[in-house]
């Protein structure tokens, strides 16, 4: 199907395999998915149990990472806001690729009005900015996980759609295509069976990389006390919540989840764009 330079088998793998930073942050991104899924499990406390008898308590062998404000344990909120703050950008990562391969493949295969159609559809799209389009629908519908993930998942599409339009031009244009046209194959056929495939790595790589960013995205809403409700554990919400505490001069309760945002983002950048540059490799 493509011309492959020469070189030593699995050459790719060892080189990913090579990379200290690409280990450390697979593995952070595998800690993290464990704790989200594995969550009810191993929170040491309700993690909407309020102490104000014990609020700001310092890091103690009863509670490792302190308390917030409020008295809730912060090691709990923390496992448990992994669940809720993994889930919507994993929502988002679902909808958006699946709607935009199957816009982008649509726009490649069929061309003509429909290509301009989709094309201009998905170029309004870029021109609104997902957060606005996410704080529109959340005044409307009011706050919860669901609104904020349809809007950035409209917001998110047109990335995949682009990237999936140009992936299927190109391989529409190999002979295998037209071999199986000649055959007799559907066009839904050819797509589904033989080009999905080929472009599946390409597409779940970015995905990965919007993972990272819908997770921001998320968290920000939370902590502009947009996204999910107030008692949901949330690592976005963590951050809103521990403000008044900064202030007083216990850091430790908006550090801790501000710090995993960041990790988790950086970590699922890593992922994604070693898993790309490893797909540009193996196409040479």
């Amino acid at each position: 199907m493509t011309a492959v330079l020469a070189r030593r088998p699995g050459l790719a793998k060892v080189r990913t395999a090579r990379s200290p930073l690409y280990l450390v942050c697979l593995g952070f991104v595998a800690l993290v998915t464990a704790a989200a899924l594995l969550a009810p499990w191993l929170v040491p406390y309700d993690p909407n149990a309020i102490d104000l008898g014990n609020a700001l308590a310092a890091p103690s062998p009863e509670h490792l990472l302190g308390v917030d404000a409020a008295g809730r344990d912060t090691l709990s909120r923390l496992i448990l806001g992994a669940r809720t703050s993994l889930l919507g950008p994993l929502g988002v990562v679902v909808f958006s690729t699946v709607a935009g391969v199957a816009v982008g493949m649509a726009a490649a295969w069929r061309g003509g009005w429909l290509d301009s159609v989709l094309s201009r559809s998905t170029e309004l799209v870029f021109a609104f900015p997902g957060m606005l389009l996410a704080i529109l629908i959340i005044s409307i519908y009011g706050e919860g996980l669901l609104a904020p993930v349809i809007a950035l998942s409209i917001a998110y599409l047109p990335y995949v759609s682009r990237l999936t339009r140009s992936l299927v031009l190109a391989e529409r244009a190999r002979p295998y295509v037209s071999a199986y046209q000649v055959q007799g194959h559907s066009a839904l056929q050819i797509c589904l069976r033989h080009v999905l495939p080929n472009i599946a790595p390409v597409v779940l790589a970015q995905s990965t990389i919007n993972f990272g960013y819908a997770l921001m995205d998320l968290a920000g809403l939370s902590f502009l006390g947009l996204g999910v409700p107030a008692l949901t554990p949330d690592w976005g919400r963590m951050v809103f919540d521990g403000q008044t505490a900064v202030q007083h001069g216990y850091p430790l309760s908006a550090n801790l989840p501000c710090a995993f945002i960041v990790l988790t983002v950086v970590a699922f950048n890593v992922v994604g764009e070693r898993w790309a540059d490893r797909v540009a490799r193996r196409d040479r």
